[in-house]
């Protein structure tokens, strides 16, 4: 968590917004997006008490990015499911996965505050 604070916290709000999504982002690749959000939410909860903001949006952002799992098949069941039948490879996963990702993450940060304001 002090490492975090460092690197966004002085940064306001939406820096740390950011660093959170790309935080679960990077966690999901490997674990389920269910686990994901169990292990960042208490982190972006403290995030937002340490910052002096509301918790809501540091709590919305933690659900989009942990829904928002495109990067691996391991990271959501139905990537998993669809992984043989379609025939996708890790690779094609990667590819279509990280732009969409960095897409979600923009629109997450600029309007998740707009809808829960800080």
């Amino acid at each position: 968590m002090k490492g975090l604070m460092d690197v966004a916290g002085g940064e306001g709000p939406y820096l740390m917004l950011g660093c959170l999504f790309m935080m679960c982002a990077a966690i999901g690749l490997f674990i389920s997006n269910t686990a994901t959000a169990v292990l960042m939410a208490p982190i972006a909860l403290a995030a937002a008490k340490s910052m002096g903001v509301s918790p809501y949006p540091f709590a919305m952002v933690v659900a989009m990015a942990a829904s928002a799992a495109f990067m691996t098949p391991v990271s959501s069941p139905v990537n998993t499911l669809v992984l043989g039948p379609g025939k996708y490879s890790f690779s094609d996963f990667v590819k279509i996965g990280v732009p969409f990702t960095i897409l979600v993450m923009v629109v997450c940060v600029l309007l998740i505050p707009v809808l829960f304001p800080f």
